[in-house]
This record gives C-alpha cells, structure tokens and sequence, in this order.
C-alpha cells in the first residue's frame, strides 16, 4: 500500500484496528496509536482491512503513553508488514539518535516518513514554526508540527508558516490543538496540509480538539 502524502489525506486516528471498517467511508487511511492499543503487534499481524496503515508510538515526553523501554524497536518492526505505508517518528527522537533507526527502517520497507513536533503547552513564534518544518522536512517526507494555541494569533502563525513551508515545496501537515484552534483541522488544508487527523469514535479523540472523522471530512470538502 502507499501514502504518498501529494495531497490532502484523511487519517482516522484509533488504537483499535477493528474500527477500519467504519473508516472506509471517510478516511484515506488509518493511523494506528499503537501507544494506545493494548497488543500493538498483534493487531498489526491479524490486520486486513482494506486502508493503509499509518504507524504511531507516541512517546510518553512528546504526549503518548509509549515508555522508551521496546518503543523504537516496535515502530522498526511495524514498517515491515505489508499494510503499513508510513511510520511517524518524532523530531525529538531523530535528533538524539534512535529515531534514525525508524527512518532506516522505513526506506528499507519503502514507507513514507512523517516526522512529527508536539507542543501541549503553546504555540512558537512564527519563525520557529518554519525552522520546525524546515527541520522535520530535512530527515521525513512530511513535516509534521501540532501546537496548542491559545487565540487566533497563534492560529494565524501556524497557517502562515504552513503556507510559506508549502510555498517552499516542503510537504507539511499541521494543525492546532485546543479549542481555540480546533478550526485549523479543517482550514491548515487549505493553506498547504496534507495530513488530517479524526477518531472514528468522537468519544474516543486521540488529541484534544479533535473533530469526529465524519465532521472533518465535511468540513474539508467544503472548504476544498
């Protein structure tokens, strides 16, 4: 399967795989938070839905529940089944070494590389969001920044750098987290972002401000 990433793409976030199905209508593919699943590998193994897979295992210092104990050498292992067709690594983690394991592994396995920055407290000045991108863009093949924003200011920067990161030929996904800038889910697409993120079940949002898959879609479309 491939994620290339060209376009905008619509991942229904769970840690249950049994849940693709109700995804098939929405959703492009499926980004499985194997931080949160119960028997990641497993699940992975059984799989045979019909959506590629997006891997996730979100450390526990970027906002995830996975310890550092087996969490790289689970996202290598991952990338070789079959349905995964992109792998998420944290910036953080490339930086210091053993996120580059992921990366290899992935171009090993021929899967796209989303390189991924979360900040639950704020939102980055302008620049940094772009030296961000700029940074994530360098080792992935999507730069992926999610911030939390606290007034339209800081959605208005988060949709100029990914304008400009766009602009520039960067492959950017971005959004901004909390009520203040939930809006951004649906509007960062128009300004350049390639990934969207939506629980298949709004009861069980894998970030905060999250729409319901079915509610990001519309609200996409419209604004195509």
């Amino acid at each position: 399967m491939d994620l290339p990433f060209d376009e905008f793409t619509l991942a229904a976030s769970t840690a249950d795989l049994s849940e693709e199905p109700a995804a098939r209508d929405e959703a492009d593919c499926v980004e499985f938070r194997m931080d949160l699943a119960d028997a990641p590998r497993a699940a992975l193994a059984d799989y045979d839905g019909e959506l590629p897979l997006l891997v996730t295992n979100r450390a526990e210092w970027e906002g995830g529940e996975a310890p550092d104990e087996g969490r790289i050498e689970a996202l290598c292992a991952a990338v070789e089944h079959d349905a995964v067709a992109a792998v998420d690594v944290e910036l953080e983690a490339v930086a210091h070494g053993e996120g580059g394991e992921v990366v290899r592994a992935a171009r090993d396995a021929g899967a796209t590389v989303v390189v991924s920055v979360h900040d639950f407290e704020a939102t980055p000045p302008e620049q940094e969001l772009s030296r961000l991108l700029e940074r994530a863009a360098d080792v992935g093949d999507v730069a992926k920044v999610a911030v939390t924003a606290t007034d339209r200011a800081d959605t208005l920067a988060l949709l100029s750098a990914t304008a400009s990161a766009t602009d520039d030929g960067l492959r950017v996904a971005t959004m901004a987290m909390g009520e203040a800038g939930r809006h951004t889910r649906a509007v960062a697409p128009v300004y350049g972002s390639r990934i969207g993120y939506a629980p298949v079940d709004p009861d069980r949002a894998t970030a905060p401000g999250q729409y319901d898959l079915a509610t990001l879609a519309s609200l996409v479309a419209a604004l195509e």
